[in-house]
């Protein structure tokens, strides 16, 4: 069985949970967050 999961619903559901968790990490989160996704855009 092989298990799969898509990359950026997860990594916006962590990012969602440490805005809510460490909301003055806000900015860094974000910037992280569209990085990240934009890196995994360009891959795929």
């Amino acid at each position: 069985m092989t298990f799969h999961m898509a990359l950026q619903p997860l990594l916006s559901l962590v990012a969602g949970i440490l805005i809510l968790v460490v909301p003055k990490f806000l900015n860094y989160i974000v910037a992280a967050y569209l990085i990240i996704y934009g890196l995994t855009g360009l891959i795929q």
